[in-house]
């Protein structure tokens, strides 16, 4: 009777660990996406301006 006992547990306790999870979807985290951001185009134009400004100034000065 001890050994029915005994395989009846084990069998409860190996039933119940197998569905401990239960059915639910698994996560999946999104994907991190990085977008460089352009910068303005006067960024590009502004240090020849400046440079064009100086030889002037000191062509002229």
């Amino acid at each position: 009777m001890k050994k029915i006992a005994l395989a009846v547990a084990l069998t409860a306790l190996t039933v119940t660990a197998a569905y401990a999870g239960g059915m639910a979807a698994p996560v999946m985290e999104a994907p991190v996406i990085v977008e460089q951001t352009a910068g303005s185009s006067a960024g590009g134009l502004l240090v020849p301006l400046i440079l064009l400004l100086l030889v002037a100034a000191a062509a002229f000065g």
